[in-house]
């Protein structure tokens, strides 16, 4: 691997306003944030990477400053030789202050999201794309549409479709009957043979989720997401994966190797999706991508973010190879259009990743600053 040195390091803090608001069972998102990260090294060489910041409303803006004044003084200067070995110093060196503040997942976000950059320049060295450069075989990834609001679904499921779609995941997680209802307007929708998944975001205690979930079963559901919250008990997990004959989806939540270690080995999900902005990066993601494979387990990588982060993900899960699904959110998003060349367009059901070097794409900046 070549060695670089990192030149600079800067955040982008972005914000764009939406017409229609993105809602969870947990919260409302009213604009649309990211957090891209943009790293140069020596000889001038870009990479970008990208740091979840949904929720709160103002994450983007403290994940920002934290990569400002923590993290950036600490890599400028720097000399990279392997990323997977920078992820693995910083994230000892940052133990003690993760303890301190309390602010593991911000802090682990803004690793997840420089750890993608620096990939990104690794390859671009080695002039191979990011997927091929980790070790993939194949270019395509298979896609579902996702983030489906509970309401007005016809004309979403309906463009989606269009756009070659074949697999859709509602979010559920309000009024039971509303989104038993939802589940079958979709399955109508849809027809038969395209898949259907639903995401409750943690929103039902066990008891609910024994009394909902038994209810839609019948809808033909692919998986259920996170019926309860992601740090219930081990023994309320698994009382649940009992009950119910859906597959259950969960990991968008798990924030340390050992969880996702813990989460692959107790068998009680079908389904596990980290989020390559939200802990990990590469360096995490794809050890944790390759683990769920060998052990029969579906990898499905999270995201709802800009198109950085759906760009890397879509790296990430051709690298890992095995059959799988890449998120892909339905909702309007500006900052899905930041591209200073081709964006990623759907394919019948798949994305096809080309020869370029590193990510392959790269936002402009003028596009940018818009958001900033």
């Amino acid at each position: 691997m070549n060695n670089f040195t990192i030149e600079e390091l800067k955040a982008f803090v972005l914000r764009a306003s939406i017409d229609e608001p993105v809602r969870t069972s947990f919260g409302v998102m009213n604009d649309r944030p990211a957090v891209l990260i943009r790293v140069v090294e020596s000889t001038g060489i870009v990479g970008w990477g990208e740091s979840w910041c949904n929720f709160p409303a103002c994450g983007a803006e403290h994940r920002g400053r934290l990569l400002e004044t923590e993290i950036a003084p600490r890599l400028i200067g720097t000399q990279i030789e392997d990323p997977q070995n920078t992820f693995n110093a910083l994230t000892n060196e940052l133990r003690a202050l993760c303890n301190q503040s309390g602010e593991y997942g911000p802090i682990a976000q803004i690793l997840a999201g420089v750890d993608v950059a620096l990939w990104d320049i690794a390859a671009q060295k080695a002039q191979q794309p990011l997927w091929k450069f980790l070790g993939g075989a194949t270019n395509k990834v298979s896609i579902y549409a996702s983030g489906i609001n509970p309401n007005n679904l016809e004309p979403i499921i309906k463009r989606k479709v269009d756009e070659g779609y074949k697999a859709f995941k509602l979010k559920v997680g309000f009024d039971p009957d509303q989104d038993r209802a939802n589940l079958y307007e979709i399955r109508r929708l849809i027809g038969p043979t395209k898949y259907l998944m639903a995401d409750a975001n943690q929103a039902w205690s066990l008891a609910q989720a024994k009394t909902v979930i038994p209810s839609i079963e019948n809808v033909g559901l692919l998986w259920i997401e996170e019926p309860i919250p992601s740090d219930a008990s081990a023994d309320e997990w698994r009382e649940l994966s009992r009950f119910i004959r859906v597959p259950i989806a969960a990991g968008e939540n798990l924030r340390d190797l050992s969880s996702f270690n813990w989460a692959i080995e107790s068998r009680l999900y079908e389904v596990i999706q980290p989020d390559i902005g939200k802990w990990g990066g590469i360096s995490g993601c794809l050890a944790i991508a390759k683990k769920c494979i060998n052990n029969g387990i579906t990898f499905c990588p999270h995201w709802l973010g800009s198109e950085v982060g759906l760009l890397a993900s879509a790296h990430l899960l051709a690298a890992a190879g095995g059959h799988s699904y890449l998120e892909v959110d339905a909702n309007p998003n500006p900052l899905r259009e930041l591209f200073d060349n081709s964006p990623l367009i759907p394919v019948d059901g798949e994305f096809h990743l080309d020869e370029t070097p590193g990510l392959g794409r790269s936002p402009r900046l003028d596009l940018l600053k818009r958001y900033l």
